[in-house]
């Protein structure tokens, strides 16, 4: 069967590795800044400062679980089509695809309607009743994020399926359109129109639209899969593949909704109790410090995980064709490349955190933001270097297929490790115990990654 992803399996690995890391990378950032650059603005707003700050995190991570639901679907479909396409089974990608797209717009309604429905309940339950000034502007900007979380999916989970056909520069552009629609607007928005929070959002939903618009063009337009009308029925088999697939993604994404939920109540709780912040004009700033240093993680992972996303299409390809040599150099690569990213970030968390909190309007706040925020940074990102390799092994395993071994290593680390020692820690050390529970996770999760960094290379060696 003529196949024009032949080149996956021919073309050099450093080659094949820029040509779909860079624009996945770039991708994946261009997706994350769009609440960061919104975060960004709001703090350098005087009239919304920590306040506005503190309400963003209440929301980040409820838009992380629409991110989440929607890499399960484009990265298990990215993964589905790959490893179909290396076998020379182009009829069960073009399901995939077809399935990915229903699952994809479905999703997306359902957890539109549950937002609108129950915003109060949801944004108690993430702590945004901190203070009346935090809940009213988190209230607000959840309301009209809300209403592009459809659009917001069908973007993200169609970027991976338009990398799998063979166009990751494509994919780039297309998310890259929105995000900087994104950063126009925002100012012109919170600054010019002074619409505070509403301004952000709205912006922000303004991009996501371009973004799914351009996606949808694509999908009318592909190069190697090309579904047809009768690929977009649901197939239970198609569904559950793709999902079993992406179930890493979903929990790499997931994992941090769990843990800023236990966070941010960790943070309410025992900063009550502090001197300083159990105060009521400094009591948001905890939260809105904890929401910015994971802003930065975010960027950080979105490079390593965009490294090892993007790698997908080529570790399937050849999978599925038997090559497991460019397999194996393939993994050695990423896992040097991601070490390298963790040292660089490593360096900046603990020589620049006062540079980097600068960029979220410290210089509107109080010395005890900024000198919480610099010890935020150099604790809790302390093993930065491991959290980067932790997340390469797990998506390698995944596009590998190896969903079960992925999955397992994702639980350990996002849930067992990662919300039970955000629970515990504080108990014992208060607020220091929430910034400690993120490399205490990293270090134990590590010494099971390397359990499976060398059964993974045991498996590839060719006898």
């Amino acid at each position: 069967m003529e196949n024009s992803n032949e080149f996956l399996g021919t073309q050099r690995i450093g080659s094949l590795m820029k040509q779909y890391a860079i624009p996945c990378v770039i991708s994946l950032l261009v997706g994350a800044l769009y609440n960061i650059v919104d975060q960004i603005f709001i703090a350098n707003a005087t009239y919304l400062g920590s306040y506005g700050n503190a309400a963003n995190t209440v929301v980040f991570p409820l838009t992380v679980v629409a991110l989440a639901i929607a890499v399960m679907i484009g990265d298990g479909c990215c993964a589905f089509v790959s490893i179909s396409l290396g076998k020379g089974e182009k009829t069960q990608a073009k399901k995939s695809v077809g399935n990915a797209v229903i699952m994809s717009v479905v999703s997306s309604l359902l957890l539109t309607a549950v937002y609108l429905l129950f915003s109060d309940q949801i944004l108690t339950m993430f702590d945004g009743t901190v203070n009346e000034e935090t809940f009213g502007y988190a209230k607000e900007y959840f309301f009209y994020i809300s209403l592009g979380i459809p659009f917001y999916m069908f973007g993200q989970s169609m970027n991976p399926v338009i990398r799998a056909d063979g166009s990751p520069r494509f994919a780039m552009i297309s998310t890259l359109a929105g995000a900087i629609a994104n950063i126009i607007l925002d100012p012109i928005f919170i600054f010019g129109f002074r619409w505070g929070m509403m301004g952000a959002a709205v912006a922000t939903v303004i991009g996501q639209i371009l973004t799914a618009a351009l996606a949808a063009g694509y999908l009318l337009n592909m190069k190697v899969i090309k579904p047809s009308k009768l690929d977009f029925t649901i197939a239970g088999q198609v569904c559950a593949k793709t999902i079993l697939l992406g179930i890493t993604s979903f929990l790499s994404q997931i994992s941090l909704v769990a843990a800023m939920a236990a966070i941010n109540n960790m943070i309410r709780k025992y900063g009550a109790l502090d001197a300083v912040f159990g105060q009521t004009q400094y009591a948001q700033i905890p939260m809105a410090v904890v929401g910015i240093v994971m802003k930065f993680f975010q960027i950080v992972i979105s490079i390593v995980v965009g490294m090892a996303a993007g790698c997908i299409p080529i570790v399937g390809f050849n999978m599925g064709a038997g090559k497991k040599q460019r397999v194996k150099e393939l993994f050695s690569q990423l896992l040097v490349d991601e070490t390298l990213v963790g040292v660089l970030a490593f360096l900046l968390v603990e020589i620049f955190p006062r540079a980097l909190i600068s960029i979220f309007g410290a210089a509107n706040e109080s010395q005890y933001y900024t000198e919480f925020a610099i010890k935020a940074f150099r604790i809790y990102l302390c093993m930065i270097i491991l959290a980067c390799v932790n997340k390469a092994c797990f998506i390698f395993l995944q596009a590998m297929g190896k969903a079960l071994a992925s999955t397992v290593l994702s639980m350990i680390r996002e849930v067992v490790f990662g919300v039970g020692f955000a629970l515990l820690l504080p108990v014992r050390f208060g607020l220091d115990g929430v910034l400690f529970s993120m490399p205490v996770s990293d270090v134990l999760t590590f010494v099971v990654a390397v359990f499976f960094i060398c059964r993974t290379y045991r498996q590839l060696k060719i006898a």
